[in-house]
């Protein structure tokens, strides 16, 4: 028989759509195939099939290592393994470049469904029907693998909730509520369709540029093989391996409220596109991040907004009417998923309202909701670093200040990916000291503004919320 999980698919899935707070569930995944996808195992499956590994330096900078800011190189799992050993054989292959004493590798967001689609069976390894979506296995969750040091930039992802299931070594998450945006400095460049980045390098942060960074509320835990990490709606993570190797799935779970938010991305795109493209041509790889494949038209970025703002009424006027919405089938969850960090086609929305339906909406939340909350040892909540207790376990943060905030060693970033230029202008809303008058007033012969400060204020997270509501009411009329 089947082991005996803490909870069953219909309590899983009721607080993982009305949990507020990340959380930990632990012992819910022990049965699951998945949890033999280690490196070496992922190796023979490929069978020297080469994927993609972005690369980028160990060593702390203040400046965030965007993804434009890494190299990238194709090569099979054997590869990067005997690499991250420091084996001889790797002087003449894809990593012959890079040491491993001094670059960290990460195939990140690999689409399951992808690189395993001449294997389909492997899909029913991954079970999310036991976390109560029925028909959601591997084939609509993407696939994660690094060696030491491999990270993920502060973000926050404008659709859905996370699932994420560790599988090999340890990850460090960093994790901020939205209410704490204000205080990362957002900013949409690089430009990435469904991720808001943050300005700032959260292990290393520049408080001279970033003083408002002193007000976040930091949730750090450490995810251990065979638990289940809940990152709620909107929520903020910095994502880095702590181990010699890491291997981590995960699924995104859709939301009525991703309605709205396409319409508000469809809006993103279209301002950013529209003034990044009227730069001069060779500055575009400074903007446009490796995902997004190339930049869309103006005339397809408004198709793409009047198929959000028609999707988002269809959803309203079900929802009004009472009448009952089918659940997403596991295709239908698929075309969704298969719209996250990839180039932009306006036949890829989904038609009407196809996403997951949920009695315990985040905008009924209640704070009782959170008192009931099963929290034990089955369920952790992820604690303010301030309140972590020694109750937290294997999932407490580690609390060694050299690993959370590295002394900014000088380093560079190495070879770049693209040509680029660092953007050393102000792109927040400080003014470096050496622009000032002596009045403390910003000197206006040294003050040269850029197309991304004015983007930053007008894509602006707050703004575009504004906007999306002015044009919905616009459009409701």
């Amino acid at each position: 028989g089947e082991d005996i999980k803490p909870f069953t698919p219909e309590k899983t899935k009721e607080i993982v759509m009305s949990l507020q707070q990340p959380a930990v569930f632990c012992n819910m995944v022990d049965d699951w195939p998945a949890l033999e996808w280690n490196a070496k195992y992922l190796s023979t499956v490929l069978d020297g099939k080469p994927i993609q590994f972005r690369l980028g330096l160990k060593t702390v900078d203040l400046v965030p290592q965007f993804e434009t800011r890494c190299s990238y190189v194709k090569a099979t799992l054997e590869e990067f393994l005997a690499w991250s050993c420091g084996q001889p054989s790797c002087l003449s292959g894809p990593f012959s470049c890079y040491e491993n004493s001094k670059y960290w590798a990460y195939a990140d967001y690999k689409y399951i469904a992808r690189i395993f689609e001449d294997k389909p069976e492997i899909f029913q390894d991954v079970r999310w029907s036991d976390f109560g979506f029925p028909g959601r296995s591997g084939k609509e969750s993407t696939l994660w693998i690094g060696s030491e040091g491999a990270n993920t930039p502060c973000h926050l992802d404008s659709y859905g909730c996370n699932l994420v299931l560790q599988v090999q070594g340890r990850k460090r998450w960093h994790l901020f509520p939205p209410g704490d945006t204000s205080f990362l400095y957002p900013t949409r460049i690089p430009y990435e369709e469904s991720s808001i980045f943050s300005k700032v390098n959260v292990a290393n942060p520049d408080l001279k540029r970033f003083p408002k960074f002193r007000n976040t509320t930091a949730h750090v835990v450490t995810l251990s093989p065979g638990q289940v990490l809940l990152v709620p709606r909107h929520w903020w993570h910095y994502v880095e391996s702590i181990d010699p190797i890491t291997v981590s799935i995960n699924s995104w779970i859709e939301l009525d409220a991703d309605h709205e938010a396409r319409v508000e991305e469809a809006i993103t795109r279209m301002l950013v596109c529209a003034i990044k493209l009227a730069e001069n041509p060779s500055d575009r790889d400074l903007w446009l991040n490796p995902t997004e494949v190339e930049a869309t038209s103006h005339e397809i970025n408004l198709q793409y907004l009047n198929k959000a703002v028609s999707a988002y009424f269809k959803c309203q006027k079900a929802s009004v009417s009472g009448q009952a919405r089918p659940s997403s089938t596991g295709a239908e969850q698929t075309a969704s998923a298969s719209c996250k960090r990839k180039k932009r086609e306006v036949g890829c929305e989904p038609e009407g309202c196809r996403l997951l339906t949920h009695e315990f909406g985040l905008s009924t939340f209640k704070a009782e909701k959170l008192q009931k909350m099963p929290f034990g040892p089955h369920l952790i909540q992820v604690l303010p670093q301030s309140q972590e207790t020694s109750s937290m376990g294997a999932v407490a943060a580690e609390r060694d200040s050299g690993d959370l905030l590295h002394e900014n060693k000088g380093g560079h970033f190495g070879e770049l990916h693209h040509t680029r230029k660092h953007l050393v202008m102000s792109t927040d809303c400080e003014t470096p000291a050496h622009q000032m008058d002596s009045d403390g007033s910003p000197n206006a012969s040294q003050t040269a503004l850029s197309t991304d400060d004015l983007l930053d204020c007008l894509v602006n997270p707050h703004v575009i919320s504004l906007v999306a509501r002015l044009l919905l009411e616009r459009t409701r009329v």
